[in-house]
C-alpha cells in the first residue's frame, strides 16, 4: 500500500510501485470511479476484459482438475448406496 498527496489542482501522482505493477506508462488514460464507501477506484480501461481472457484461455486448458460435485461428495463422504447402516 503506498500514500500520496492531492496538489491543489486535483492532481495526484500514483507511485511507481503502483503504476509498474498495474502496467500504467505516461500517457495511459485510466478510468476513475468513486465508490459507495468513500473510495477510489482506478483501472486502465480493458484491463479487466484482457484479465477475463486470461482466466478464460487457462479454464480452457483446465489446469486445475476437479471433480464434479457428486464424484467429490462421494470421495469425502462415501457412497450413499453403501451405506449400510441404515
Amino acid at each position: 500500500m503506498a500514500t500520496t498527496t492531492v496538489t491543489v489542482k486535483g492532481q495526484v501522482t500514483l507511485p511507481k510501485e503502483i503504476r509498474d505493477a498495474a502496467g500504467i506508462k505516461a500517457g495511459d488514460r485510466l478510468k476513475v470511479e468513486a465508490t459507495a464507501s468513500g473510495g477510489v477506484y482506478i483501472e486502465k480501461p480493458g484491463s479487466a476484459a484482457k484479465y477475463r481472457k486470461r482466466l478464460q484461455a487457462l479454464a480452457k486448458r483446465r489446469i486445475m482438475k476437479v471433480p464434479a460435485t457428486d464424484a467429490y461428495m462421494k470421495q469425502i463422504r462415501g457412497d450413499p448406496d453403501e451405506d449400510y447402516s441404515r
